[in-house]
């Protein structure tokens, strides 16, 4: 018999909405059933949230929006703490957990925790502070900066800065050179992301990230090894060792991530053992920083020429697919996904017990 009922939440309505079918369809491949009694929960690109008790093998080509599905949602200050079916008679699936596989906007962004908070549900992952913060880039490196976390130099604008573009163009060129990464300051996966070499190329690029979000991170350019931790735990946290990316393109693109399939990856990075070991603690010290709590990816550049260790963002809702660093990086440290899995439920648990 099952211990307890997990909700799998997956889709949603950012431009990351594909990954999240691919991570989440790892995932409830992984849960035990004899441990769990699981309920796939997809948020459609429309917003519209479903039960869905079909196949798990329709979720990573969208095909489940198709098959046999109940529109549901939570519902905070019912008193039902779970999941209301809107069918009927009306009725109520009793969670206990929500593991929401939600990449990107309303996923990573504490929009859903805070959700699941009013709904007094316990969920996986980083709070409604910690997941806010992680996930706007120009807050955490602002956080970052104040408590001495080493980063590339960077600089930021808004969409409401374009009329002085050719103004904020001069500070940056003088301040970081190109070229220059111009990232959205919310999302993820690489998405929106472009490396610009001139003022023209930083044109195109800030309209492509304002296609993607109202602020812009600019980054100096890093010449050196990208390299990632996997962090776990709430008080007492624990950083894996880093992996590295090894990149088929010029830099790690969302193409290069989830579909040529051509990157790679190495476990432990090539670097030395202490510099591996002290990029673990500088992990832990982040996640602790911006509050994190469940789990993160912490991504560095270890940077050719100084040998600095830079941190360069907290991913709290990192990938989940089969090539996914975080669970490859746990794994190697003899876990099974599956036990990954538990790892992580047990922990959400545990949290709102102390909560």
């Amino acid at each position: 018999m099952s211990q307890y009922r997990v909700a799998v939440l997956f889709g949603g309505v950012s431009s990351e909405h594909e990954i999240s079918l691919l991570s989440a369809h790892s995932v409830l491949q992984h849960l035990n059933p004899e441990v769990y009694t699981i309920y796939p929960v997809g948020i459609k690109k429309d917003g519209s949230w479903h039960w869905y008790r079909g196949s798990f093998d329709a979720i990573p080509t969208g095909e489940w929006e198709n098959g046999d599905t109940v529109p549901a949602a939570f519902c905070p200050g019912s008193g039902m703490h779970g999941l209301v079916l809107f069918e009927q008679p009306l009725r109520t699936l009793e969670v206990d957990v929500v593991f929401p596989v939600l990449h990107g906007k309303n996923g990573e962004d504490g929009t859903i925790q805070g959700l699941l908070e009013a709904a007094g549900i316990p969920y996986v992952g980083c709070g409604v502070l910690g997941s806010a913060v992680c996930m706007d880039k120009i807050i955490a490196n602002l956080v970052m900066d104040a408590a001495g976390i080493d980063r590339c130099e960077w600089d930021w604008m808004e969409r409401c800065d374009l009329p002085r573009f050719d103004e904020i163009e001069q500070r940056v060129a003088e301040k970081l050179h190109y070229p220059i990464f111009v990232k959205p300051a919310n999302a993820g996966s690489s998405v929106g992301i472009s490396k610009a070499h001139d003022k023209d190329e930083l044109r195109r690029a800030v309209s492509l990230a304002l296609e993607h979000d109202d602020r812009i991170v600019f980054e100096r350019f890093v010449q050196g090894q990208e390299i990632e931790c996997a962090v776990r735990g709430n008080e007492d946290v624990h950083s894996t060792l880093p992996g590295e990316i090894l990149a088929s393109a010029e830099f790690y693109t969302y193409d290069d991530k989830y579909v040529s399939g051509t990157s790679r990856t190495a476990i432990p990075a090539s670097a030395p053992k202490e510099v591996l070991e002290r990029t673990a603690r500088i992990a832990e010290r982040a996640y602790k920083t911006l509050c994190c709590r469940g789990l993160s990816r912490v991504d560095f550049f270890l940077e050719k020429d100084t040998g600095r260790i830079l941190l360069n963002e907290i991913n709290t809702l990192p990938g989940f697919t089969s090539i996914s660093m975080y669970p490859k990086l746990m794994m190697n440290e003899g876990e099974t996904y599956g036990q990954l899995l538990d790892s992580l439920i047990a922990l959400a648990l545990k949290k709102e017990k102390t909560t």
